[in-house]
């Protein structure tokens, strides 16, 4: 199953320098049976890019939080392939949220790095400030967060995350 892994530049080195990565409280997002049956058509695709953006979201509430220094206002996900047994969908959170257990992905089964690219700073910087007011349901604050979200994030290669930590 791919896991979508929300996270930080600063989670990225860890992830480097340990080769694991250890998803925050263990949850990450996922195409799950919810998601299928709350989108009712729809390709797997498609899906997958729901459940991608639910991780690049929440990739803003992690920067929220401040402790990001290097670069406090890039998005981050990470793409990973995990066994379907690792994942356990919870129908108590968002169509798209799973359980991880154990909460580890190795570097091996890292399928990608996603990260915002430098033109996105200033949309993903606002959405930061917003993100809080946008999930209490003010509309002004979403379409914030919605402009941030629009902001594609560039593709790496998990073989290219020693010279991205460095060349960044």
């Amino acid at each position: 199953m791919r896991v979508y892994l929300p996270a930080t530049f600063g989670m990225l080195a860890a992830l480097r320098d340990d080769e694991v990565f250890t998803a925050r409280s263990g949850w990450a997002f996922a195409v799950t049976p919810s998601l299928r049956e709350f989108y009712h058509s729809g390709s797997e695709e498609e899906m997958e890019a729901v459940a991608f953006d639910n991780a690049a979201e929440a990739s803003l509430r992690l920067l929220a939080v401040g402790d990001e220094e290097q670069f406090p206002h890039r998005r981050v996900v990470i793409s990973a392939d995990v066994k379907d047994a690792q994942a356990t969908p919870n129908p108590d959170m968002i169509e798209s949220v799973v359980k991880l257990s154990p909460a580890e992905i190795a570097l091996a089964d890292v399928a990608a790095i996603h990260i915002d690219i430098e033109e996105s700073e200033e949309a993903t910087a606002k959405a930061i400030e917003a993100i809080d007011a946008s999930d209490l349901g003010d509309e002004d604050a979403a379409l914030i967060v919605g402009d941030a979200q629009d902001n594609f994030l560039a593709f790496y290669d998990p073989s290219e995350l020693p010279v991205l930590i460095d060349l960044l």
